[in-house]
């Protein structure tokens, strides 16, 4: 086979290994926004999730298990902001904020009797990259797409099942009105805080899943602040995909490639007319988040209505209020 089809199919291997959590967090942040509260607490949510799954995962040797517990750890804290938040019509940045630093201490407590254990053979086999027959064989996708963890597929699953939901699907439809206009959508029948518990919890359970990735499959084992600002990134991302599952996909993945560009030349030993070439290793972890600042600014610019949030983004719904 052709060497740089080889080569190329590795790296984008490696991408999508870099961005399935930032996926699972994208996803989880869209389905908070799209009924109007803006979340900044993903990166607690998924602290939480990596380090009650790992901490489940020893326990009961369960990749199952593990996978629910992270993610109930991060609907937990989830359900938390939703109840400050749409309750008690609490200041959403505020509440977020407070949520990556519980998140965060908790994590860091339940880390200090995990550091050097190593997960159990049942969900190391569980959550292995295993080949797709056929598929695999596909030029530079195969490798890329089906030669990975099942943890991956679950992840691009799970964003076209969200984006059928919000497209084909009558309580999809639902959840978009009430995040675009609350009281509206209140005047039509619409249980508005349901949608928002019912979306919030859920998307804390996803973020809680996409930390779980790092602790089960990427690591794999612990170590302290696992997610290394992921969460913060998925915050942006988010509008980046323009709250579309399906363009998360892509955002998720561009931002690994970029991670992947960086993992691979920072031990490279490459020459340019004779002299040799050495990357700084600091700049190239900037490089992903260097890209998505800049491409948040370009689309800063753009005042397509298809780019834009939902019009009920961020302010507390109050229906004696309407």
């Amino acid at each position: 086979m052709n060497p740089f089809v080889d080569a190329l199919g590795y790296f984008l291997q490696t991408s999508v290994q870099m961005g399935t959590h930032i996926l699972f967090a994208i996803l989880g942040g869209i389905l908070c926004e799209k009924v109007g509260n803006l979340n900044l607490g993903i990166e607690g949510m998924m602290l939480l999730g990596a380090s009650v799954g790992f901490s489940a995962a020893l326990s009961t040797a369960s990749p199952v298990l593990a996978i629910l517990a992270a993610g109930a750890a991060g609907a937990a804290g989830a359900l938390v902001y939703a109840a400050i938040t749409v309750t008690l019509r609490g200041n959403q940045v505020v509440t977020g904020l407070v949520l990556t630093i519980f998140g965060t201490g908790v994590s860091g407590y339940l880390g200090k009797g995990l550091t050097g254990k190593s997960l159990p053979d049942p969900v190391r086999e569980a959550f292995a990259a295993y080949p797709v027959p056929v598929l695999r064989d596909i030029p530079v996708l195969g490798k890329a797409l089906f030669e990975q963890s099942p943890y991956v597929h679950l992840a691009i699953v799970s964003a076209v099942v969200l984006a059928v939901y919000f497209g084909r699907t009558r309580a999809g439809l639902n959840a978009r009105a009430v995040g675009e206009n609350p009281g509206a959508a209140d005047a039509s029948g619409i249980h508005v805080s349901l949608y928002k518990y019912a979306h919030i919890v859920t998307g804390g359970f996803l973020c809680g899943v996409g930390g779980a990735f790092l602790s089960l499959v990427f690591v794999p084992r612990w170590q302290e602040n696992i997610t290394a600002g992921a969460g913060w990134i998925a915050v942006a991302l988010v509008i980046f995909s323009s709250w579309n599952p399906l363009k998360a996909i892509l955002a998720a993945y561009a931002f690994g490639a970029l991670k992947g560009v960086g993992f691979k030349f920072q031990n490279a030993d490459l020459s340019l007319f004779g002299h040799k070439v050495v990357f700084s290793p600091q700049l190239l972890d900037m490089l992903p988040y260097v890209a998505t600042i800049t491409v948040l600014v370009f689309l800063a610019g753009r005042k397509k209505r298809e780019r834009q949030g939902p019009k009920g983004l961020g302010v507390p719904y109050f229906r004696e209020e309407r």
